[in-house]
C-alpha cells in the first residue's frame, strides 16, 4: 500500500484518512532521526513491524511517499 505523507514538525499527532497520513513528530530533521521516528510512529499505530515501512521518496521534504509491505 502506497501511502502519501505529510509531515509537521514541533508537534504530537497522526491521523490517517484514506491514502494520506499526517504526522506531527518533535525529533530534528537531522540525519534522518525524523524519518526514523516517522516509521516507528505509523508501525506503532498501524501494530506493524517497523520493517514493513519503506520512505519512497520525499527523504529530506515534509512530503512523502511510503509504502508498506506485509
Amino acid at each position: 500500500m502506497i501511502y502519501r505523507v505529510h509531515v509537521e514538525f514541533s508537534k504530537e499527532f497522526l491521523e490517517i484518512k484514506d491514502e494520506q497520513i499526517n504526522i506531527g513528530v518533535k525529533t530534528k530533521p537531522i540525519k534522518g532521526q525524523a524519518n526514523k521516528e516517522i516509521i516507528k510512529k505509523i508501525a506503532k499505530h498501524l501494530k506493524i513491524s517497523p520493517s514493513f515501512i519503506q520512505i519512497k521518496s520525499g527523504h529530506k521534504s515534509s512530503e512523502k511517499i511510503i509504502e508498506i509491505s506485509q
